[in-house]
């Protein structure tokens, strides 16, 4: 059984952060539950184009308002606590915060947490990762 805390792992190098986000990451490739899980921070009026090539990702607002825009269709959807996005086609998207959002993310190939976004908004593929 893994059992972490967020206030303990919130001051550690499990925190990583980056252009207005901070995420901490509570489960990763080590811990081998071929998912990872983070606690992701998005400061209010930051907005984030991203584009997973090489993963999957699920993420739920437990907090705050914003919206995610899929660049293919233009189609904007708003988010707010209770909602839930998948980018199950490795959507190419942009995530805006309104207000403070705190989102739980899965990202499955898991992160190891050395991770970077690429300049195309995507992480390195796993493999990459291990060379």
């Amino acid at each position: 059984m893994i059992v972490r805390d967020f206030h303990k792992l919130k001051d550690t190098d499990k925190a990583v952060s980056d252009a207005r986000w901070t995420s901490v990451r509570m489960l990763l490739a080590d811990d081998g539950m071929g998912f990872s899980f983070h606690i992701t921070t998005l400061q209010a009026g930051s907005e984030h184009t991203f584009h997973y090539k090489h993963h999957f990702e699920s993420v739920y607002c437990i907090s705050g308002k914003g919206s995610i825009t899929d660049l293919a269709s233009g189609e904007t959807f708003q988010i707010r606590p209770g909602v839930m996005y998948a980018l199950d086609q490795h959507d190419h998207h942009t995530l805006r915060a309104e207000e403070e959002l705190v989102m739980a993310c899965c990202f499955n190939p898991p992160v190891t947490g050395t991770e970077v976004h690429r300049e195309d908004g995507s992480y390195a593929p796993v493999a990459e990762l291990a060379d």
